[in-house]
């Protein structure tokens, strides 16, 4: 590892230390603060202690002078020798003592264990000098280099003609106190080494969780979304942080998904888009080459060369025009809201059923089978009635000839709070639905679940025959989503297919002005049961009953898709 160099070449080791720092992981930056905390507060302990110990001694030692102070005077004042050296008592030969004059002359000296060859170097003080430090104990030197000092203290005579110093020598302080302090900093260095053990330990089983989400987030960026954190306890910042990231996995994988089936749906519906355009240009650019050819010369042969290519071109206009219409759909563009009655679609639906399909018997009634009842709803009325449309023109279309109809309409109440069969939350507390009901060999299970796809198909070739383009069911969807209702296609009892559309309820009362006053009824007709409704006296499939009132502002049915 490369050394931290400044520009003149020299080391850095401050720099040096801070990059080890900041490349260290945080379980190292962890156990190394633990440890140097540790050696802080042994350093300190030691050194207090040290201090406080050697300060309780030095006192124990003054205490001793001053308690001694008489007897070695007398000794020293009655046995002294000219030598310095007498037999002394054993309580007293611990101590060093000498006798000063006035002036600070020593006029004896002695230290009554003779074998000890260092002595303090006590200063020469006056009378007034040694009054002036009013008895307190000091330390000085001693005379050999190995001495560790002494404490002294010097007192005044009583007979005034003199000074006494008394000293102890102050060896076994300093020992005492190195040996507590090597005591105390072997404990300490045991205590940091034990808790670096320990925070070490600790700082690994706690970071395991984190490594699992280190290891479970390597994972996630190689590319499977299907990781998941394992969970701590809730409680805990571990746990919290596990349960948050696997909810924004679950949103990332979602998410990524969503975006997946979007791009093969885009896809899909790219390549039936191409296919479906293709197929009758294909028919469309054939009959041409062939008439171009020659091939067709027989007048009738050549009409009904033309009539082919106005078909295909009309299906192919239709299909375009089924785009456009997804597309704009698509876009979210604001819809117009107005009050619009289901009812009064379903009546203009059954109509103009019974005039496309003379042979059917087609009727309105109600949700239970009883008469049909006003569902308001609101929205748009345009796009509404195409919903209507395309799913009638549907159920024609692909139940068998001669097979009976039924439109139903009412409302259903539903609990607040409750969910739609698509997961959404339910708006109120009732809902106001459309059911298109056929007597026909009804849709496979498999393919239910898709009917509401682009382009999806359950038979392709019979909806080629039948001339559809795959996208009627999926402007319903569109256009039921938009305005915030739900369409589901159901087993029909007895067999068939029930294509039920539900939408949100409003109160006709909230605006009357747009909608149709209850129990009235067109000019010249007799007001019937159903509110709005004339009462359907017709015997036969090709007898149509006028229609009711429209809501201010409604415009004519629209094509289906």
């Amino acid at each position: 590892m490369p050394a931290t160099v400044n520009r003149a070449g020299r080391f850095r080791p401050f720099h040096e230390l801070a990059r080890l720092w900041k490349t260290s992981s945080l379980r190292t930056q962890l156990v190394v603060m633990t440890t140097g905390l540790m050696l802080l507060a042994v350093i300190v302990t030691a050194a207090l202690t040290a201090s406080l110990f050697r300060q309780e001694l030095v006192r124990q030692i003054d205490d001793d002078l001053h308690a001694n102070r008489n007897n070695v005077s007398v000794y020293l004042t009655s046995l002294g020798t000219d030598t310095g050296y007498f037999s002394s008592p054993q309580s007293i030969l611990r101590f060093y003592g000498e006798l000063q004059d006035n002036a600070g002359n020593t006029t004896t000296n002695s230290s009554f264990t003779g074998a000890n060859e260092d002595r303090p170097v006590v200063p020469s003080l006056t009378a007034d000098e040694v009054l002036e430090r009013n008895n307190e104990a000091f330390d000085v030197p001693g005379t050999t280099e190995t001495s560790r000092g002494w404490r002294v203290t010097m007192y005044r005579l009583a007979s005034g003609e003199g000074s006494l110093a008394i000293a102890l020598p102050l060896e076994p302080v300093h020992d005492s106190v190195d040996r507590v302090t090597s005591l105390v900093v072997t404990i300490g260095l045991l205590a940091t080494a034990g808790a670096s053990v320990i925070a070490y330990a600790v700082t690994t089983r706690a970071f395991k969780p984190l490594l699992r989400v280190e290891r479970t987030a390597a994972q996630i960026a190689a590319g499977d979304l299907s990781r998941r954190v394992e969970m701590g306890a809730p409680d805990t910042e571990v746990g919290r942080l596990s349960r948050s990231l696997n909810a924004m996995l679950a949103h990332i994988e979602t998410a990524f998904r969503s975006k997946e089936q979007s791009e093969e749906r885009m896809r899909r519906f790219i390549q039936d888009a191409s296919h479906e355009l293709r197929t009758p240009l294909v028919t469309i650019r054939g009959f041409s080459e062939l008439y171009r050819h020659g091939g067709i010369s027989d007048p009738d042969d050549v009409g009904a060369a033309m009539g082919r290519i106005e078909g295909e071109a009309k299906r192919m206009g239709q299909l375009v025009e089924d785009l456009l219409t997804l597309a704009r759909l698509d876009e979210q563009r604001p819809l117009e809201h107005r009050p619009v009655d289901l009812m009064l679609l379903a009546h203009d639906a059954v109509l103009d059923a019974r005039v496309n399909a003379p042979d059917r018997e087609i009727s309105l009634e109600g949700l239970d089978g009883g008469r049909a009842g006003s569902a308001p709803t609101l929205g748009d009325e345009g796009k509404i009635r195409q919903v209507v449309t395309n799913l009638v023109t549907n159920a024609l279309r692909y139940s068998p000839a001669g097979t009976p109809l039924e439109i139903a309409v009412g409302t259903v109440d539903v609990l607040p709070g409750s969910v739609h069969a698509d997961g959404r939350q339910v708006h109120g507390s009732r809902d106001s639905v459309i059911e298109i009901r056929d007597h026909g060999p009804g849709i496979d299970e498999q393919d239910a679940s898709r009917v509401f796809e682009r382009f999806y198909r359950a038979d392709s070739s019979r909806q080629r025959e039948t001339g559809g383009t795959g996208l009627g069911l999926a402007i319903v969807a569109a256009i039921v989503a938009q305005h915030d209702g739900t369409v589901r296609l159901e087993q029909t009892p007895g067999g068939g297919a029930t294509m039920s559309v539900r939408m949100p309820w409003v109160d006709p009362a909230a605006d009357e002005d747009d909608l149709p006053q209850d129990g009235e009824a067109p000019d010249g007709e007799t007001e019937s049961e159903t509110p709005g409704v004339p009462e359907d006296t017709s015997t036969g499939p090709l007898a149509i009953p006028p229609r009711p009132p429209q809501p201010p502002g409604s415009g004519p049915p629209s094509t289906s898709g």
